[in-house]
């Protein structure tokens, strides 16, 4: 188990009431009773606990392991985004 995993499985945990022995990676987030409208409010809670933007499409969400590979990518350096600052910082230019 991750410590994204662990994480993850602390925030289902508190947040919706679920035992985490449930929470395997392949457990199926509609057999855990997460709808669409618990999808996107767990995403907001991911957000805030780890300080992530996610980008992926809730529709694409399907089991826990789904959460957590999104996570973990989210949580992984962009290079692109430092050679862009590079970048800017060799012009002169401050971003807005």
């Amino acid at each position: 188990m991750t410590d994204t995993h662990e994480r993850l499985i602390a925030i289902l945990a508190r947040g919706h009431k679920l035992a985490p022995e449930r929470l395997g990676l392949e457990a199926p987030l509609q057999g855990l009773g997460i709808d669409s409208l618990a999808t996107i409010e767990l995403l907001w809670d991911i957000e805030d606990q780890f300080q992530i933007k996610l980008t992926a499409d809730p529709t694409g969400l399907v089991t826990v392991g789904d959460l957590v590979t999104q996570i973990d990518a989210a949580l992984r350096p962009q290079p692109h985004a430092a050679v862009q600052a590079g970048a800017t910082a060799a012009v002169g230019l401050v971003p807005p």
